[in-house]
């Protein structure tokens, strides 16, 4: 079912203004203050702010589109008849910065078209950053087209990457990967959210990132809009990148092959 340019246009536009209205709530919660919780792992949290503002960006969408489906991180997928059209929603993406007001969190919100990720848009309300990437459209930052760096020598690139909430006790923790690629690129970051990480590879401010364990919500947007910049996305050895599996690897494209080469000699070892 391919989308009118209508349908990708009240699509959009429904997801920024749920992405900023649940922006807002983030905001005011970050000033008041806001309980806390744990979700099974000690580190793994889930606050007032995240369950205000998924609340009210899922309201927001089922005014609009209260047939669609809708997968979101605390109330996972809405028991209704099967759609084309799914939203894939974080309302709060990097929930253990948030709780230590360290300001580098977000509201992440992706359209599916069956199976597909066509629109994504992410909002970082502490920058007033708001990504979109729409499919076959480009992506932008507040409005203005963005797209990946040059850097062409993992050497020049900077990296980031993330843990898993489990680190303490898997085996497949990312921390070989992660002492690998710090001997061989130019630089490593850890910004404690996938979604601003691919964001920010798309607008090439970041070069490359990889992780393992994240959920779909994590980079339904993300993949848009870094694809859109004219970003390539696959799992680690190189295949198609799917929300739905274990691995992924974003780069500029032109350090892929590179990062590859890292995470195939370090997970065989």
């Amino acid at each position: 079912m391919p989308l009118s340019s209508n349908e990708i246009d009240n699509l959009t536009q429904t997801a920024i203004q749920a992405a900023r209205l649940g922006g807002v709530i983030l905001q005011d919660y970050a000033q008041k203050g806001f309980s806390v919780h744990s979700k099974g792992e000690t580190i793994n949290l889930v606050t007032e702010a995240d369950l205000h503002s998924e609340k009210a960006i899922i309201e927001s969408i089922r005014t609009t589109f209260p047939e669609h489906q809708i997968l979101s991180e605390e109330q996972g997928l809405q028991d209704i008849p099967k759609h084309p059209i799914k939203w894939i929603i974080d309302p709060l993406d990097g929930t253990v910065n948030f709780a230590h007001g360290f300001p580098m969190y977000n509201v992440s919100i992706g359209v599916e078209c069956e199976g597909t990720c066509v629109i994504g848009v992410i909002y970082d309300p502490t920058r007033d950053e708001l990504f979109l990437g729409q499919q076959g459209r480009g992506a932008t930052l507040n409005g203005k087209p963005i797209h990946v760096s040059a850097a062409s020598k993992l050497a020049e690139a900077l990296l980031v990457t993330g843990f898993a909430y489990d680190i303490h006790t898997a085996t497949d923790n990312n921390l070989k990967e992660f002492c690998a690629f710090t001997v061989r690129a130019g630089g490593m970051r850890r910004t404690g959210t996938a979604a601003i990480d691919l964001c920010y590879i798309a607008c090439g401010r970041l070069d490359g990132f990889w992780e393992l364990q994240l959920k779909p919500w994590d980079t339904a947007a993300g993949k848009v809009i870094v694809e859109e910049a004219g970003g390539k996305i696959t799992n680690y050895s190189g295949e198609p990148y799917s929300i739905y599996g274990k691995t992924i690897l974003a780069t500029n494209g032109l350090i892929h092959q590179e990062m590859i080469e890292v995470l195939r000699e370090i997970r065989s070892s």
